[in-house]
């Protein structure tokens, strides 16, 4: 058997997530789909960090194993003639048996994109979310660097989450402004379920003076979900993807379309 890497990009708004369900229409099912008509055989593909309904992925990164001796090309080219829009392989590479796209990262990242006009978007329609509040930036700033370090973050936990310990260490926290695009940028070690979202929503919460920035740390104290702000939309939220260590050569996105809105 051989363990083949891939580094796949989707928009998320066609999809049902990432996770594979009965009635299909999700990103695993259609690219399990797609793998299995090259390989000739049922493909199970794991991922680095399952994504909810409208998230979408600039570096999903998952891993396979399969009898099948194809050209690393195949697994690129092939595998998107079989693919749906919205969805495509970046690139493919063997690894070693003991490569896990999940268990072998030690970090993973996400953006969220967020219009701050009074007009709603047209253009990044399902790629960004809205608000036409004014938001203040360096309040915004101030509290998110509150995330930072080792906390429990039971309180932008969502009720379905399974994870295990709702503690995480958080490498990133930041909020920058592009014009009239708002980037909030995160990496941890893992994230809750919604826990970016709920995140977002609770700053943008302190950027439209409805909470100061020591209302964060507040939060963090009381890990308690109902005394947070509501879950902000999925529209403008990207996984950006994980971070190995060096010696699995896992490569970097290839490039971030997302940047366009920091130009």
């Amino acid at each position: 058997m051989t363990r083949i890497a891939l580094g796949v990009e989707y928009f998320g708004q066609p999809f049902h997530g990432w996770q594979s369900q009965a009635g299909g229409g999700t990103v695993q099912d259609a690219l399990e789909a797609a793998l299995a008509a090259i390989a000739g055989e049922p493909v199970a593909a794991l991922c680095a960090g399952r994504t909810d309904a409208g998230v979408h992925a600039i570096q999903q990164v998952v891993h396979f194993d399969t009898g099948a001796r194809r050209p690393l090309t195949a697994w690129v080219r092939g595998v998107n003639s079989h693919l749906p829009e919205g969805v495509a392989v970046r690139w493919a590479l063997e690894v070693d048996a003991t490569f896990h796209a999940r268990f072998s990262a030690q970090a993973r990242r996400y953006r969220y994109l967020l219009l701050n006009r009074a007009q709603r978007p047209g253009l990044w329609q399902g790629r960004v979310g809205w608000l036409h509040v004014p938001l203040d930036l360096k309040s915004m700033q101030d509290a998110a660097q509150r995330l930072l370090g080792e906390h429990d973050f039971s309180a932008f936990r969502a009720a379905q989450c399974q994870a295990k310990s709702p503690v995480k260490l958080m490498h990133e926290a930041s909020v920058s402004r592009r014009g009239d695009l708002f980037i909030f940028d995160f990496m941890a070690s893992a994230f809750l379920h919604h826990m970016v979202r709920n995140l977002v929503g609770a700053l943008v919460y302190v950027g439209k003076a409805a909470q100061s920035p020591d209302w964060f740390d507040e939060l963090l104290r009381q890990r308690d979900r109902s005394l947070a702000a509501p879950t902000f939309a999925a529209d403008g939220l990207y996984f950006r993807g994980p971070v190995y260590p060096e010696c699995w050569n896992i490569p970097e996105p290839l490039d971030d379309l997302v940047d366009l809105g920091e130009s």
